[in-house]
């Protein structure tokens, strides 16, 4: 495929996935086969007795082979497909590229919340904030709803947008989905409870790994959106250099750091997590009551930041034709 070809179809899965999320193909997702393959070879590599090693390892061969999977998949069927004619290349490679978006779906989410609190009431919201946040929701007051999605929007613009897009950069299509098998092995192994503690370990490390550039990157973005929104970046920089490091993840308080400056508020603090209180520190200054605009603020950012690097991708393959 050229890089005229290449642009044209890219816009149209960036437009595509900005206007009706991912509701085109959620039954036939790609994400749902590699959790399938996931827990299928959990079930044949888990070791049987309490082994640190057993499981350190097994985890390891787990994520080795999804991730080469993955990868190996989508370059096969490409190609397959490229040898068949457009007719079939054509619309698999939109397929695969619209499913690696998260945008519009997170901002449909993230809106949902908005709408469920204004026209059903709290409960409700919490039910609707519970689909995209790990956080017990069931106790959580309007403003900590709030709080949980913008938080959310910040740290799923890096793993969810700015990532895949980078990976699609660097090495096309499959590396975008080698990209999304380690954020799905994340999300399923990479917890810190007694069952995998070690058997997650390789898939949360090559997580943390494969986000590094993203995260920092998607911190700048962010504050460069704020610029155009009108926001005050400068002190999104002042609370990104201060409180980056304050998070558990080395990646996730970057985009959320620069988040909570350019609104003026501060996200993070303790969380139930499964019947566990996890306490975290605080990111930025309580400059403003977290409110439903800081939320809508947040989304606009989100579209926003994904449309400034979709253009700086865009320039990037036009000076290279």
């Amino acid at each position: 495929m050229d890089n005229f070809l290449l642009i044209i179809l890219f816009l149209l899965i960036v437009c595509v996935d900005f206007c009706f999320g991912d509701a085109l193909f959620s039954n036939f997702h790609p994400v749902v086969w590699i959790g399938s393959l996931i827990t299928g070879l959990e079930t044949f590599i888990y070791p049987a007795d309490e082994n640190r090693k057993k499981e350190f390892y097994g985890g390891l061969l787990l994520t080795v082979v999804v991730v080469v999977t993955s990868y190996i998949v989508v370059k096969v069927g490409l190609f397959v497909s490229s040898s068949l004619g457009a007719i079939i290349y054509y619309p698999l490679f939109f397929y695969l590229g619209y499913s690696a978006m998260a945008c519009g779906g997170l901002a449909c989410e993230a809106k949902n919340v908005l709408k469920t609190m204004q026209n059903d009431g709290l409960i409700e919201a919490r039910t609707a904030l519970a689909r995209i946040v790990g956080r017990q929701t069931d106790t959580l007051e309007e403003d900590e709803i709030y709080r949980a999605v913008i938080e959310t929007v910040a740290e799923n613009l890096s793993d969810g947008v700015i990532a895949p897009l980078f990976y699609f950069l660097l090495g096309g299509l499959p590396l975008t989905w080698a990209y999304k098998a380690i954020n799905t092995l994340d999300s399923m192994l990479g917890y810190k409870d007694r069952r995998y503690i070690y058997f997650g370990r390789s898939a949360a490390y090559l997580d943390d790994v494969a986000n590094y550039i993203p995260a920092r990157l998607s911190a700048g973005l962010i504050l460069v959106a704020a610029f155009f929104q009108g926001l005050d970046w400068r002190s999104g920089w002042r609370i990104l250099c201060r409180d980056r490091r304050a998070h558990a993840s080395p990646n996730c308080g970057y985009p959320e750091a620069a988040m909570a400056g350019i609104l003026g508020l501060r996200l993070g603090g303790d969380n139930y997590y499964h019947g566990q209180l996890i306490k975290k520190p605080f990111i930025g200054d309580a400059i403003e009551p977290v409110s439903r605009l800081h939320v809508s603020r947040a989304i606009r950012n989100l579209y926003l930041s994904s449309v400034i690097f979709v253009v700086i991708m865009v320039l990037m393959w036009l000076l290279i034709d």
